[in-house]
């Protein structure tokens, strides 16, 4: 039996239905959704941003862990 082929679809992006032009590293409440849990930044399929805001909320989560804004990623269990 054949499934019907469902398109995927397209993630909703946080910046734009913000109207966020500029990502801040100030901004922890905004960088915190795109850190998960253990401290790890999300990929961009995950979070729905375009690669340049992707770099940019890369770059701002790395300047707010070291100014001690945002908690650097926890190793794992061995």
């Amino acid at each position: 039996m054949a499934r019907p082929e469902r398109t995927p679809r397209k993630k909703a992006n946080p910046l734009h239905a913000k109207k966020i032009t500029h990502v801040d590293w100030k901004d922890t409440n905004l960088l915190r959704q795109f850190v998960s849990d253990r401290g790890k930044i999300r990929a961009r399929r995950v979070t729905g941003l375009t690669p340049q805001q992707q770099r940019q909320v890369a770059t701002a989560i790395r300047n707010a862990r070291e100014m001690a804004l945002l908690p650097y990623p926890r190793p794992g269990r061995a």
